[in-house]
């Protein structure tokens, strides 16, 4: 343990980017029995479980349990946790939002055996899950096998934990509504500034994606993200948002990163941006920095200055 926290250099603060946590977890199943990550799932106790884990347990089922699982494990780092029911089956996988490789195949033992124990401890009973898939090639099959006791997909497009769609419905022995009552609160307060950051930036990536000669509408916008053109105005809203505002801040942060490179011209840019006509383009710009494109775009490249 002591050689993966010295190659991950994790600070004194205790917290890592997901490239540390990856490389803690390389170096930790590099010198440690190739069931650690099993045996971390299974060792763990429930005063040891994150807040994400604690409002899981205490549900009142399994599907709720996932529900919540999935809801608040943003709250433990940059990752989200998907949730896919289809044909009878319910497939669950974890993406690292920032992951600068594949998943480190003893944090996949980790987690994968983490959501079974989890599971296994609120229902109380010896749940089997349809299969386990993983995105590496066939290795350890005997190891994993006798631990999940299903069959094993290697090579799959993702790595994931298959239940049946009828567990959903399981009771969890360990509901404790009061203890909800009070966690629930206080988790979906932590979670506000996070989602109110998600969901404007799902506007700017797809307003990002629009930026090529047309000034994108709010109704082609909405419906990109399967939403009423009213439902995208209030919940922008109830963030402190407008649709203009952050059109005007994609605009403005595209316009600076086409301008920093001398391959498009400045009338080229207004187009992409949308602008009916290179004056508007500027004015706009000057509003957002003070000086004409073509003046910041020369003090941005003083060289272009001297030749």
């Amino acid at each position: 343990m002591a050689q993966a926290i010295a190659a991950a250099r994790v600070p004194s603060s205790g917290e890592l980017s997901t490239e540390q946590f990856f490389t803690f977890w390389e170096a930790l199943g590099a010198s440690s029995p190739a069931d650690i990550g099993l045996r971390l799932a299974a060792e763990t106790r429930v005063h040891e479980y994150d807040i994400s884990s604690l409002a899981a347990l205490h549900s009142p089922d399994l599907q709720t349990a996932l529900t919540k699982l999935a809801r608040y494990k943003r709250l433990c780092g940059p990752k989200d946790m998907a949730i896919d029911t289809k044909g009878k089956e319910v497939t669950i996988h974890t993406t690292y939002l920032h992951a600068p490789g594949p998943i480190p195949p003893r944090l996949v033992d980790a987690s994968l055996a983490s959501l079974l124990v989890l599971l296994q401890r609120g229902s109380g009973v010896h749940l089997a899950p349809k299969r386990v898939e993983l995105s590496r090639a066939r290795s350890d099959e005997p190891m994993l096998m006798r631990f999940f006791g299903c069959p094993l997909r290697f090579r799959a497009g993702r790595d994931a934990l298959v239940l049946e769609e009828r567990f959903l419905t399981t009771p969890f022995i360990t509901h404790n509504a009061d203890l909800l009552e009070v966690l629930v609160p206080s988790l979906e307060q932590k979670l506000a500034p996070l989602e109110q950051g998600s969901f404007i930036e799902q506007v700017r990536r797809v307003l990002a994606r629009r930026m090529s000669g047309e000034r994108p509408s709010i109704a082609k916008v909405a419906r990109e993200l399967s939403l009423s053109t009213r439902t995208l105005q209030r919940r922008l809203g109830e963030f402190g948002a407008s649709y203009q505002g952050v059109l005007d801040d994609v605009r403005h942060h595209t316009a600076l990163r086409l301008l920093r490179s001398d391959d498009v011209d400045v009338n080229e840019i207004a187009f992409l941006l949308g602008f009916d006509e290179v004056n508007s383009f500027a004015r706009a710009f000057r509003a957002w920095e003070g000086q004409t494109p073509n003046r910041w775009r020369d003090s941005m490249n003083p060289r272009r200055n001297r030749i």
